[in-house]
C-alpha cells in the first residue's frame, strides 16, 4: 500500500530559471522521499529544464565535456575509469554529493561554487576509503520531478546540456564519474534514460534512479510514493549493458535509491549485466538507529546482482541526532561501497 508524503514545503529557486518556483516538497521527516522535488509554475514542451528553455530550442547541443581526468574514449577498449582500471568494484568506493544547481532543497552539490563541492568531496571521501581506491561521484538530478504535469503531461523536466556538461566537467578534474539521477514522474524510466545516451556514450557517466518519484497512470507527484519493479530496472540495466558492448567502455554505474521495501515489487527478479555495476542505496531520513534498521531491513532481501549502498542528509538527518560518522557508516553489513551525502 502506498503511504502519504510527509514534510513540510520549502520554496525552490532554480539557478538561471529566469521564473520563481512554487513550494517543493521537502524530505524532513522519516520515510519522507529524498532527492526532493521541484515544482515549476511552467513546464516546456519539450521536457527540458527552465534553466535550458530559453537556449535549447536553438542553440545547437553543448559537445560532452572532455579533459585529461579520462582516457580517450574515441579509443575502442580502451577508456578507462577516472582512477584506472575498467571495473567499479571492488577496487573502489564511490563517496559523492547530490543536488541541482542553485537548490540548497535539492543536495549538497547545488551550494556554492560546482568545483569547490567535487574537490570537497575528495576531502569527506577520505575517512571512507577503507582500502579501497575512492572514487568521487557528482550525482546531478538531471530529471526532476514536478507537481504539475507540464505541456507533455509527464510531471517532469530535464536539465540542460548545458548543467550536464558543466557537471562531467567538474568531475572529470577530480578525477571522478558523473551519475545522471532520474524522478521520472510519469514518463518510462527507460526512456528517461535513453534521452541521455550521447552523455552515456562518455566512458566516465552512469545512471541513478528515484523510483519513489516514478508514478504510474492517474498518479501525481507529491501526493503519493512511486514504486518500480525488478523487471524495469533490468530494462535499464540491459540497455546500459548494450551501450557498454557496443561502445567498448568501462564498467557503468546503475544506482537505485530505495527507502522501503514497498519501492520495489519483485526485487528478486533483478539479474546482474554484464559491464553494469549495480548499486542499491538505501535511502531515508532520521537518527542513526532508525537507519541502520532500514538499511538492515533493506539489505537482507538484496538480490546478490545488488552491491549495497548508503544515503546522508546533511540538514535533516541532524534534526534527529548527530549525523553518522565514516566509521559507523563502514560498520554497516554488508558494507556500504557507495556513500552518497545530501
Amino acid at each position: 500500500m502506498r503511504r502519504r508524503l510527509a514534510g513540510a514545503l520549502l520554496v525552490l529557486t532554480l539557478a538561471g530559471c529566469g521564473a520563481a518556483a512554487t513550494p517543493a516538497i521537502s524530505p524532513s521527516a522519516p520515510g519522507a522521499p529524498s532527492g526532493g522535488a521541484a515544482s515549476t509554475t511552467t513546464t516546456p514542451a519539450t521536457g527540458t529544464s527552465p534553466a535550458a528553455s530559453a537556449t535549447s530550442a536553438t542553440a545547437a547541443p553543448t559537445r560532452p565535456a572532455t579533459g585529461s581526468a579520462t582516457s580517450d574514449a574515441s579509443a575502442p577498449g580502451t577508456a578507462q575509469l577516472p582512477r584506472g582500471g575498467r571495473t567499479i568494484f571492488p577496487e573502489h568506493r564511490l563517496v559523492g554529493f547530490a543536488g541541482y544547481p542553485g537548490s540548497r532543497a535539492l543536495g549538497r552539490l547545488g551550494i556554492g561554487d560546482l568545483d569547490a563541492r567535487a574537490r570537497e568531496i575528495e576531502a569527506v571521501a577520505q575517512p571512507l576509503a577503507g582500502g579501497r581506491t575512492v572514487l568521487p561521484v557528482l550525482e546531478l538530478i538531471a530529471t526532476i520531478v514536478q507537481s504539475e504535469p507540464g505541456r507533455d503531461g509527464l510531471y517532469r523536466t530535464r536539465a540542460s546540456d548545458r548543467i550536464i556538461a558543466a557537471h562531467l566537467a567538474a568531475a572529470r578534474k577530480v578525477k571522478g564519474i558523473l551519475l545522471l539521477d532520474i524522478q521520472p514522474g510519469r514518463a518510462d524510466i527507460v526512456d528517461e534514460v535513453r534521452a541521455y545516451e550521447r552523455w552515456l556514450g562518455e566512458p566516465d557517466v552512469g545512471i541513478a534512479f528515484d523510483p519513489e518519484w516514478a508514478m504510474g497512470p492517474g498518479q501525481v507527484p507529491m501526493t503519493v510514493f512511486g514504486q518500480t519493479t525488478g523487471a524495469e530496472i533490468n530494462e535499464v540495466s540491459a540497455y546500459l549493458s548494450g551501450l557498454v558492448k557496443a561502445k567498448r567502455l568501462p564498467e557503468k554505474v546503475l544506482v537505485v535509491h530505495q527507502l522501503s521495501p514497498s519501492i520495489v515489487r519483485n526485487e528478486k527478479a533483478v539479474r546482474a549485466h554484464e559491464g553494469v555495476a549495480l548499486v542499491k542505496s538505501v535511502d531515508g531520513i532520521g537518527s542513526r538507529a532508525m537507519k541502520e534498521s532500514t538499511y538492515d531491513k533493506l539489505a537482507a532481501s538484496m538480490p546478490k546482482a545488488f552491491h549495497a549502498g548508503f544515503k546522508l542528509f546533511y540538514s535533516e538527518d541532524r534534526r534527529f541526532g548527530p549525523l553518522m560518522t565514516p566509521a559507523q557508516v563502514l560498520a554497516l553489513r554488508p558494507q556500504p561501497e557507495y556513500v552518497l551525502y545530501e
